[in-house]
């Protein structure tokens, strides 16, 4: 495998534990894991050395609004940046907090969200962010899991921290929000003996005292990030020190594969949540270079206006913002007319074919770049060096159509919060990597696991099975759950549940799931067996079947109705004379049941990718002839979306 040197040997299946390939390292990472300077114990000191180099560099940028317009981006240095933080590390100490104890971070993006975390890193306090789509009681659920004693919110997220106090007191002592505080929310947090301060108060809490900063190691915890559990609880990811600096350095070995290099001359757009591990470690990867921030105004339609205000030189995204930019492309050529259309293909089809012989994007047509293309780079701000796809797998379209039209290089990669975000990422410029997550980075050991029960096999011609990660950047644990850590860490080994086919060239492809939990393409979890125990209260439905996959950014299903009860609303309703296999095809039958579904959802306070967007009534039960399900009575997933695949296809295609 050209990407991979093996480290280990396959072992073969003894009846008990099933067989496992040979572990593999990244051939570039030879002489072992790039070490972790000595003068580096945390994220703090990637911060601290970077205002020491860079002090009146550009860090933290927002767009003033001034008379409802947004202006240009004014910006905090380096320098003002760390004062800041001092401040507000002294803040938090004054009110009792010490290492080893948590603050919350709740809210969009912001220059307060960064400084609050840099406080947090360098006084040894436990960051953990707090995020809303993780449930409608996440919020409270987090605030007392982690016993929190002091959250920082977003102005306009107070009112919802506020909301949880009467549940949460007894761990929340103090509110902080990174803009102003309304008379009647001081009211009614002092109602209840809590504190609460604006972000200029806060800041004058610390004045007159001098706190030393801790001594701070690489194994200490850095961070608690919660990501979706299976059985509704959110789960607390604790990752050390040492996982997020040895992550944050694996990603200047993945520039140097294209021999660029990260500089303190790179723009950042920060606007995917700082909640997720894919976006701190892309924020702190650039404060470790003294680069700049910007943050967006948190409206997705105007993404394009920040993008041409900021100009950013590495834009990471989400499938479901790709695929956006993607469908804005193709719409804008369609309709162009027919000189436009025919330049724009012949220059895809011969940039395309010069990238398919081996020459890299930026020598496979400069003529065609500059005549066609440069128009798609300016709409991305004009200076994007590269682009970074996560959280969910991009289509092989897209990802040809952008590493062709984009002018930049365009990255997929692989990790969980468990990996610290970053696991796998394809090498820029190799094509034969279309549709892949590439190989390891430098840090992290991989090999596959067979799963019999799916007929994947490890040793195989052409190995598949569960993808299990050996490395420094691993977590440490569950948040007080020892039990789930158990399930997942075997041997020294983190199972993903994801399920990985390994290419010739050594990059894997992620092509089914071991457990019924899956991603949509905006980069949520679906855990859906929760899901079809909620939709099965539905009285006029027997059974549902709930699907969605990582293409796709909503959920549709195919369910059995209860064929009394169809009937039953039929009459009611007017519908006469249709045997019940008509009525299931009906069109008014099948808005009544989505209308069901959607009314429990909205019940149930389900988030609203959890939604159901189109419904199919299969008169016939689900059952084990036509082997939709087990002995048991188990849904048997991967048959009944063979059997359903034409009735899935037409359901997507209503809901766009």
């Amino acid at each position: 495998m050209k990407y991979l040197v093996e480290v280990e040997p396959a072992i073969p299946g003894d009846g008990e534990k099933p067989s496992v390939g040979p572990a593999y390292r990244n051939v570039l990472a030879k002489d072992g894991f790039k070490a972790v300077p000595e003068n580096v114990n945390s994220c703090w000191d990637f911060f601290r050395l970077a205002v020491e180099k860079y002090p009146n560099n550009r860090m933290l940028g927002r767009r003033p609004i001034i008379d409802g317009k947004a202006g240009d981006y004014t910006w905090l240095t380096y320098k003002e940046a760390y004062d800041t933080a001092i401040k507000v590390g002294a803040s938090i100490r004054s009110k009792g907090i010490d290492k080893g104890e948590k603050s919350g971070i709740y809210g969009a993006n912001s220059p307060e969200w960064i400084i609050t975390m840099e406080a947090c890193n360098a006084h040894g306090i436990y960051c953990v962010p707090l995020y809303d789509t993780l449930g409608a009681n996440a919020i409270e659920f987090i605030i007392n899991h982690a016993e929190l004693q002091i959250v920082f919110a977003d102005e306009k997220k107070v009112a919802e921290v506020i909301k949880t106090i009467s549940h949460t007191s007894e761990y929340l002592k103090t509110i902080v929000s990174f803009g102003k505080v309304t008379e009647g929310q001081r009211e009614e947090v002092e109602k209840h003996g809590l504190s609460i301060y604006s972000w200029d108060e806060f800041l004058l809490l610390g004045d007159g005292h001098n706190y030393e900063l801790p001594e701070v190691q690489k194994s200490d915890l850095c961070t608690i990030m919660y990501t979706s559990g299976t059985t509704g609880d959110p789960k607390g990811v604790m990752l050390t020190n040492e996982s997020l600096i040895t992550m944050i350095l694996g990603m200047d070995g993945v520039v140097q594969t294209v021999n660029q290099e990260l500089t303190d001359k790179d723009v950042y757009l920060s606007y995917l949540p700082l909640a997720h591990a894919f976006d701190r470690i892309f924020e702190e990867w650039f404060i470790s270079h003294g680069a700049a921030i910007g943050f967006w105004r948190g409206d997705v339609k105007l993404i394009v206006e920040d993008l041409g205000a900021l100009k950013p030189t590495i834009f990471c995204a989400v499938p479901r913002v790709l695929d956006r930019i993607y469908s804005g492309l193709t719409a804008k050529i369609s309709s162009g007319g027919l000189l436009k259309k025919t330049l724009f293909n012949f220059s895809l089809n011969h940039k395309l074919g010069g990238m398919r012989s081996g020459v890299g994007h930026e020598k496979a047509s400069p003529f065609c770049d500059k005549l066609v293309f440069s128009k798609v780079k300016e709409g991305l701000g004009g200076r994007v060096r590269f682009i970074v796809s996560g959280a969910a797998p991009l289509a092989k379209h897209v990802e040809e159509f952008l590493r062709v039209v984009s002018c930049a290089f365009m990255l997929q990669g692989y990790g969980l919060t468990e990996t610290c975000a970053g696991s796998f990422i394809s090498i820029p410029n190799q094509m034969q990597m279309l549709g892949t997550v590439g190989p390891p980075l430098q840090h992290t050991e991989v090999r596959l696991e067979s799963v019999p029960e799916m007929e994947y096999d490890a040793l195989g011609n052409t190995p598949r099975g569960e993808v299990c990660i050996r490395g420094k950047t691993l977590f440490s644990g569950y948040y007080k759950r020892e039990d789930l850590l158990k399930e997942v860490m075997i041997d020294g080994w983190f199972h993903t549940g994801d399920i990985g086919e390994l290419q010739p060239d050594g990059s894997l492809k992620i092509i089914d799931r071991k457990k019924n939990i899956f991603k949509l393409s905006q980069g949520e979890y679906v855990a859906v067996e929760n899901l079809e125990n909620i939709y099965g209260l539905v009285p006029d439905l027997d059974t549902i079947w709930v699907y969605g996959n990582s293409f796709e950014s909503c959920l549709v299903a195919v369910g059995n109705p209860n064929e009394q009860a169809l009937k039953k609303w039929a009459g009611n309703n007017g519908i006469d004379g249709q045997d019940f296999a008509a009525l299931c095809a009906n069109p008014e039958a099948k808005k009544y049941i989505l209308g069901e579904l959607t009314k429990l959802a909205k019940e149930k306070k389900l988030k609203g990718f959890e939604f159901i967007k189109a419904v199919h009534l299969e008169p016939v039960p689900f059952d084990i002839e036509r082997d939709l399900l087990t002995p048991t009575y188990k849904k048997k997933r991967p048959q009944m979306l063979k059997y359903y695949q034409a009735v899935i296809d037409d359901l997507y295609k209503s809901t766009k």
